[in-house]
Formats: structure tokens, sequence, C-alpha cells
């Protein structure tokens, strides 16, 4: 008797409704025939961070560590941050010269290293079905109510 190994998969994507302004993101995760869809709204955000709230919640939501996934984002901003080392250099230098996101970026960069991730960038608003549920649940949410407090965004645009 064999076992089928399944890899996990996660699509992500985030919104925002001007940008600044009214945020969300979507995110898909897959592994074989199971599924789990996360979102969640802002009500003052950027789009960046949208993309990296996408990926940070699919790792949240995950049990297991150590594990190789796949992420797929139509985000060039995380793609190229993760693949070309700009983060490994942000955070050697604390994120000098002003670079922005920094709460997030360390959140992620603490999640990844507890798993195997393989970034891959997918074309947005194109033919791929899931990279456009992503950006519907991200929209939705955006445009929903009970919208959450990006707080450390909002105390940095009153500083």
């Amino acid at each position: 008797m064999s076992t089928i190994s399944h890899p996990l998969i996660i699509y992500t994507d985030g919104s925002s409704r001007g940008n600044p302004g009214r945020g969300g993101y979507g995110a898909i995760l897959m592994w074989g025939e199971k599924r789990k869809e996360v979102s969640a709204g802002y009500r003052l955000t950027t789009n960046n961070r949208m993309e990296l709230m996408a990926v940070i919640v699919a790792l949240e939501n995950l049990r297991k560590t150590g594990i190789p996934l796949t992420i797929y984002t139509d985000s060039q901003y995380i793609v190229k941050a993760v693949q070309e080392k700009w983060l490994d250099k942000w955070m050697r230098t604390n994120f000098a010269g002003g670079k922005k996101n920094k709460d997030l970026w360390t959140r992620f960069y603490a999640l990844s290293k507890k798993f195997a991730i393989t970034f891959k960038w997918v074309k947005g608003h194109a033919d791929n079905p899931f990279n456009n549920r992503c950006d519907e649940l991200a929209t939705q949410a955006a445009d929903g109510g009970n919208l959450l407090v990006d707080e450390v965004y909002e105390s940095e645009l009153k500083n």
C-alpha cells in the first residue's frame, strides 16, 4: 500500500481601494482535495501590506511546520524581496533607509524559517482561477463591513 503525498499549495492576493485606502487580503490553502479560504478587510492600509498579510495569515493557518510548500502570488514585491534576497539585507540592516512594512516583513521572516517555501509569481487578473478567487476574496473583504484596524500602519501615518 502506497501513500500519495500531496504538496501544500497556497495562493494569495491583496487589494487596496485607493493606495492607501480600504484594503483586504485573500488566500487559498490547498492540500490534495482539501481547500481552506481565509480573508479579512482593513479600514486603511496599502496594497503591499495586504499582499504580505495574505502570505502571513496563510502561513499562520498551517498546523505543521517543516513542510515544503509553494506560494503563488501576483506580487512582484514579495517574490523579488525573497528570491533576490532583498529581505535578507533588510533584516541585516534593520530596514535602513526607511524600507516600508518592517512589522510585516519581520513577521513573515520569522514564519518563513519554519517552512521550505518556494514562491512563484503569477500574472494577476489573468486566467488563473485560484489567483482570481483570491482577488475576489480580497476585494470582497475590503468592501465589506467590520473592517479591522491596521494599527501599525495607522500609527505610522500619525507620526
